[in-house]
């Protein structure tokens, strides 16, 4: 074992040994190790996201976060490589603020339910339908459905988005349920985008039946189960999950917003209900948090990121991604219009 891939296996060992076996800790740590010396000889830069398994969030990332944050990060580097761990539309998003940058994926079937559930067509049906009415696209799309929208937002500003916005309707996509959680929380009456009328009421909010594959699994029964079994912990949720779940909820919000309750709110024990690694992946940043790994739902999709595949993006320079420069300019419009309200 080389210094380099010692001090790699320490580290991991010091997040993950009550996690992983040590044997497969030292495997990792050989994987790794050799992506940080490729890493530095390509000039990249890599993003982690928070879903990434934890052998490889702790260990190879330059930074780490949710999907929109990451690519503003990497946007304010001078490195000539974006190497994206994370699903197909983060690596999107990080292209179109990154136009000049070579943007890689491990994986080309990394996908995303949520970003699968519209397509653009959709969107400009939508828009032919209510001509008059702001369209506002999730960050969790694909660009060409971003290119025909007029903001972009996450689920940690989506409801200080549309509450800004000088419009009483509103047609939000892909995510039901994180349109129905900013539809309550704004004061807004929900409805499904195939029973709307033509023109809409005045108030209303028009989702799209989208939904995480993930975050649709986490149920009431859910909660009085872990209330019932864990009375001492806040349970946090992610604002993807249904409006009768983050209701039962301490806490809703994004990954970053969990990871800042986790920062500054003191309880018993805490329960991340979003991707399984997100609790284990907290647990090593903060060690005097008791987190319990009690999420049980993975993202397939998530998982196709490995060690082994970056390793193999990073010798091989692949899988570029590439955006036709006009859906590009289309879809940067959306998000700096989102960025402009803060």
């Amino acid at each position: 074992m080389n210094s380099e891939t010692k001090r790699m296996y320490e580290k991991l060992r010091s997040k993950l040994s009550g996690l992983l076996p040590d044997s497969v800790l030292r495997e990792k740590a050989e994987l790794a190790a050799e992506i940080v010396r490729l890493k530095v000889e390509k000039n990249a830069v890599i993003l982690g996201h928070n879903y990434m398994e934890p052998a490889l969030f702790h260990s190879i990332p330059d930074f780490v976060g949710d999907s929109l944050g990451l690519s503003r990060l990497a946007a304010k580097t001078e490195k000539d490589i974006i190497l994206f761990c994370g699903v197909g539309f983060m690596a999107e998003t990080a292209k179109i603020l990154s136009p000049s940058k070579k943007v890689l994926i491990p994986a080309l079937d990394a996908g995303c339910s949520l970003a699968e559930a519209i397509t653009a067509e959709e969107v400009r049906a939508l828009r032919a339908r209510f001509p008059d009415v702001p369209i506002v696209t999730y960050v969790n799309t694909y660009a060409a459905v971003k290119a025909e929208s007029d903001y972009c937002c996450t689920s940690g500003n989506a409801a200080k988005l549309v509450a800004s916005l000088d419009s009483d309707r509103v047609i939000f996509l892909p995510d039901e349920y994180l349109a129905k959680n900013v539809a309550r929380e704004v004061g807004l009456r929900s409805v499904a985008a195939d029973e709307a009328e033509s023109p809409l009421p005045p108030e209303t909010l028009v989702y799209w039946r989208g939904r995480c594959e993930v975050h649709e699994r986490f149920t009431t029964e859910t909660i009085r189960a872990l209330r019932e079994a864990h009375p001492e912990a806040a349970i946090l949720a992610h604002p993807e999950c249904s409006p009768e779940v983050t209701a039962r909820c301490d806490y809703a919000g994004s990954t970053t917003g969990m990871l800042h309750y986790l920062e500054t709110r003191e309880a018993e024990s805490y329960i991340l209900l979003t991707e399984c690694d997100m609790g284990r992946n907290a647990a090593g940043m903060y060690p005097e948090k008791k987190i319990l790994p009690l999420a049980r739902f993975c993202c397939p999709y998530m998982k196709r990121i490995t060690l082994e595949n970056v390793l193999e993006a990073l010798r091989e320079e692949r899988y570029e991604v590439t955006l036709e420069e006009e859906v590009r300019l289309r879809a940067l419009r959306a998000v700096e219009r989102m960025l402009q309200v803060g």
